[in-house]
């Protein structure tokens, strides 16, 4: 079987698996305290300009999300995301069992804006019972979003700048961050994420790593103790080392950047064939997720030699699926899925 179902189901770059055979007998200190992680954190700041940011590295995405939010907020506070958000519907209430509610709102395309952020403010604060309302206090968005469509350079400013005047921090998922920033679409850089978020992190799971994302915290507000909230989550990875030495392999040349090209070019590719063959887009994205409508019939003959994530019925002979390419997609199983679909009968 072709998996196009995610963009994590090759193990890593073969630079990191070199690289990891270089250095196997070694023995280095653990807990992410070692050379390896300081000089990627080190690439880190380079390459956003901000010498002041923390960083710190994690294992996966729902971790990083959970260590994050249950960091930022106090009991009594909740973080406000989209309604697809993905701390929303596919963490498996993770940030809840911190304590902390998820307040999914109505999106578009799987963006919020700094008017929606303005908007859950004031309703709370004008309501009369808001002291028995959990208080909206965190911004949880991603970059790419859950529908694989970006955000761009003045609405990620807006929404910041609608999260300072409401005395609320911005938290930016990136675990698809490379896809999003290597789009041709995209007009936003990692400098201007760093000027106009409170935390973000860069994704390395689905992006050419075996594991790991990198947490950037710039507001100091949530540096204080923040590896005493690891620790309590369980992540702090005793070879923390590992996670280091693939950032810093990563991010030194430019890597990361080319890998995340490379998927979104053979993304839009598929999506090129899909309109050209007369079936819908269920959502339109830049980005290394696609999203299409297909007939039933269409999608148990391109399953039996692919797989695709199933994401939502349409009506009742036609679905939507999610169609993932990676930084390792052979552009050959592109071409065959191309040829399947423009090819077989529905």
């Amino acid at each position: 079987m072709i998996r196009f179902n995610n963009d994590y189901s090759e193990i890593c770059h073969e630079r990191i698996l070199k690289r990891f055979a270089e250095i196997s007998d070694m023995q280095v200190c653990g807990y992410s305290e070692d050379e390896y992680c300081k000089k990627a954190a080190d690439t880190i700041r380079k390459l956003i300009g901000r010498e002041d940011a923390a960083v710190h590295f994690l294992v996966g995405g729902t971790q990083t999300n959970m260590t994050v939010i249950s960091a930022a907020l106090r009991p009594h506070q909740c973080a406000l995301c989209a309604d697809t958000g993905h701390i929303n519907v596919h963490e498996t209430g993770a940030v809840e069992m911190t304590g902390h509610k998820v307040m999914g709102i109505p999106h578009k395309n799987g963006k919020i804006s700094g008017d929606d952020v303005r908007r859950v403010h004031a309703e709370h604060w004008a309501d009369g019972s808001h002291e028995h309302i959990a208080q909206p206090k965190l911004v949880y968005i991603s970059d790419s979003t859950e529908l694989g469509t970006i955000y761009k350079r003045d609405e990620l400013i807006d929404l910041y700048k609608a999260c300072k005047e409401c005395g609320m921090y911005l938290f930016l998922d990136g675990a698809r961050l490379g896809y999003a920033l290597a789009s041709a679409e995209n007009d936003l850089d990692i400098k201007t994420i760093a000027e106009n978020t409170d935390v973000f992190y860069i994704g390395g799971t689905k992006c050419g790593a075996m594991f790991g994302e990198a947490v950037v915290i710039l507001n100091d507000a949530l540096k204080e103790d923040f590896r005493y909230m690891i620790k309590q989550k369980g992540g702090m990875l005793a070879k923390g080392w590992l996670l280091g030495v693939q950032f810093e392999e990563l991010l030194k040349d430019g890597l990361y950047f080319r890998l995340a090209e490379h998927a979104d070019r053979l993304a839009l590719k598929i999506q090129k064939a899909v309109l050209e063959a007369g079936y819908e887009l269920y959502a339109e994205g830049p980005t290394n997720q696609q999203f299409v409508i297909f007939p039933d019939s269409l999608i148990a003959k391109l399953s039996e030699k692919y797989v695709f994530e199933y994401q939502k019925r349409i009506d009742d002979s036609h679905s939507a699926v999610r169609i993932c390419t990676s930084w390792a997609t052979k552009e050959e199983n592109v071409d065959m899925l191309i040829n399947d679909i423009k090819n077989l009968k529905a």
